[in-house]
């Protein structure tokens, strides 16, 4: 009788049954792991959009009133290109952001003051916490729904 060569059938579920195993422990991680990436951008993004407004308040005397227009300039034209595109679209990393100044601004006033929003664009599968900020540059979290100037410091 011939020996045959190759693997049993028992031999490869065994080694298929151990790969999912190792897949169900690495899967959850690796989510998590995605997730804590996209809050941690999130977190460096409303610096950097702090710090833009900041920037645009230096050279227009004012702040941005909305997110394309650290990128655009349409109202002031010092004030173009502080952001890249990309960012002015308002979305990075799993979140959305927004740039707004609070309340109505009559025309022809300047704004002197401004919001930062950050929210996952799905709760708990891109990120679980919302983070806020305003012209105190202060970035506040709240994990339970949309930040606001009451929620705790990060």
């Amino acid at each position: 009788m011939k020996k045959q060569k190759g693997f049993s059938l028992i031999e490869l579920l065994i080694v298929v049954a151990i790969i999912l195993i190792i897949a169900a422990i690495a899967i959850p991680n690796l989510l998590k792991s995605r997730i804590a990436a996209n809050e941690a951008s999130a977190v460096g993004t409303v610096r950097t959009l702090n710090t833009a407004q900041v920037t645009y308040n230096s050279s227009c005397q004012q702040y941005a009133n909305g997110i394309l227009e650290l990128n655009a300039g349409a109202v002031c034209a010092a004030g173009a290109n502080i952001i890249d595109a990309t960012l002015a679209t308002g979305t990075k990393s799993g979140y959305t952001f927004a740039v707004i100044a609070p309340g109505t601004t009559p025309a022809g006033t300047i704004t002197t003051t401004f919001d930062v929003n950050a929210d996952p664009i799905t709760a708990n599968v891109t990120g679980f916490r919302h983070f806020f900020s305003n012209e105190s540059l202060v970035i506040r979290v709240n994990p339970a729904g949309p930040a606001t100037n009451a929620s705790a410091p990060l």
